[in-house]
């Protein structure tokens, strides 16, 4: 695959501040995107929303003050299960024998954002499924889904975090907790569509799961990662994105074999100027 512009940053930044000029004819390294950086990752701390059945997140400070030898030292550890706060999900999650955490090539996690907003329907019904319908709406006033897309769904419930009650559908936890969630998800027969019609790198959303709350075979997950299409679960912050033009970078925790794994994901919005 052919990788984005925008995706070796860190490797721009190098070559910007420590190679010498290119030599006659050379091609200069990409410019880095220009214009506002949006995070789109909720924090995570003692109020991050999990899953009612996984391990919260916990830090425990081992160390942060002055050292016997006079310079301040800070260093902490931290738990947390893998699915939970702002993460991905990797496709083996949900797909035996697809890409763990470790495995999803970086062409996946890095592209030009595609925003479908069913925010006002999903205010009406908790357990609003984007549809096929909704995505041909989109089609219609925005233009195709091009390849290698990073679509996100926003449904506004992450103005809703970090009441995990508002948020799920319910606060309580543990098992019994599972068939009282009740949020908006993607439509399996969407998911479908996209796979069928669509070539999408990676689907994210600003909810718990990619499926519906009341969903309890979870075939979304199962359709798209089966495919090696990834999630990203618990975004924020997309309303300050628009329907396209800005460009997403999601980059997990290297867990090697995850089924998961913390994310950190920002958009470029586009320059304005």
């Amino acid at each position: 695959m052919v990788l984005k512009p925008l995706l070796p940053v860190a490797l721009l930044i190098i070559i910007a501040g420590c190679s010498s000029p290119p030599s006659s004819g050379a091609s200069p390294p990409a410019a880095l995107p220009q214009g506002t950086i949006v995070d789109l990752t909720h924090a995570f701390d003692e109020q991050t929303i999990f899953w009612p059945t996984a391990e919260r997140f916990a830090l425990e400070v081992v160390s942060a003050g002055t050292t016997p030898a006079g310079f301040y030292y800070a260093a902490n550890n931290f738990r947390t299960a893998e699915h939970g706060g702002t993460h991905l999900d990797a496709p083996v999650h949900f797909a035996a024998g697809r890409q763990a955490a470790d495995e999803v090539p970086l062409e996946r996690l890095v592209g030009p954002a595609v925003v479908v907003d069913v925010a006002e329907a999903s205010s009406k019904h908790a357990d609003y499924l984007v549809s096929v319908a909704d995505l041909e709406a989109f089609e219609a006033a925005h233009g195709r889904i091009p390849d290698g897309a990073i679509l996100l769904v926003r449904t506004g419930y992450s103005s809703r975090w970090p009441d995990a009650a508002r948020y799920l559908g319910t606060a309580e936890r543990g098992a019994a907790a599972v068939p009282k969630l009740h949020f908006p998800g993607v439509d399996p027969a969407a998911a479908t569509w996209l796979l069928q019609n669509r070539r999408i790198h990676a689907l994210g959303i600003d909810t718990a799961s990619i499926d519906h709350g009341q969903s309890t075979t979870y075939d979304t997950h199962r359709i798209l990662y089966e495919a090696n299409i990834p999630g990203f679960e618990n975004l924020t912050a997309l309303d300050r994105l628009p329907p396209t033009g800005a460009m997403v970078v999601a980059l997990p925790m290297k867990i090697k074999g995850g089924s998961g794994a913390p994310l950190r994901a920002i958009a470029f919005l586009p320059d304005r100027r």
